[in-house]
């Protein structure tokens, strides 16, 4: 794990996984201008660039300043520093740092690549192993096959199907949402860990 004031959080293989900050912005609206990106969150619809700088990044910092090493985390290849997309690893409770959801939204350039497999298990490893973490969650809609298959691949099972009253409805949304999760004693297990 790296000094997240200092710039890079987490590494991998191939990921560097950072703290956002104001100059992010445009590469967020980018990536939520793309449709595709888009599809199973909002229909295809982009999120606002006075949503992204007024809502949505202030959330972010404001989760950094709470949990320090749980949050969202801007992804970029390691070698060039491309921007990727972002991956969230952050409390499901306020002040409780025992469950947190884990979440990852990529750019279409970097789908099929297996990145959001090798950055949620890094992460996952990272907060049981580290800090102090006992179960993660994650959740996407039941026709999402993509990102259940990263949930699957990071370690996590199928937990329930269920269905939540949204303002606007979206294609697939009548078929509901999904929950995957991974306990510690769980990870543990399956990694071969006894103990802490």
């Amino acid at each position: 794990m790296g000094d997240a004031d200092a710039g890079v959080f987490l590494e991998t293989e191939r990921l560097a996984l950072r703290r956002f900050g104001p100059d992010d912005v445009e590469r967020l609206v980018e990536l939520d201008g793309d449709p595709q990106v888009m599809r199973f969150l909002t229909g295809g619809k982009p999120s606002a660039r006075e949503w992204v700088e007024g809502e949505l990044l202030p959330r972010y910092l404001e989760c950094y300043r709470r949990y320090g090493d749980l949050g969202w985390w801007a992804a970029e290849e390691r070698a060039g520093g491309a921007f990727l997309g972002w991956f969230e690893f952050r409390p499901t409770r306020e002040g409780e740092r025992s469950e947190v959801e884990l979440g990852y939204r990529l750019r279409r350039a970097a789908w099929g690549r297996g990145y959001a497999t090798e950055g949620a298990r890094a992460l996952v490893r990272l907060g049981f192993a580290e800090l102090g973490v006992e179960r993660v969650v994650a959740y996407t809609m039941t026709v999402n096959a993509g990102s259940r298959r990263v949930m699957e691949k990071s370690g996590l099972s199928y937990v329930r199907t269920f269905h939540e009253d949204y303002p606007e409805m979206i294609p697939g949304s009548e078929h509901g949402e999904v929950e995957y999760a991974l306990t510690l004693g769980e990870w543990r297990a399956r990694s071969g860990i006894l103990g802490a």
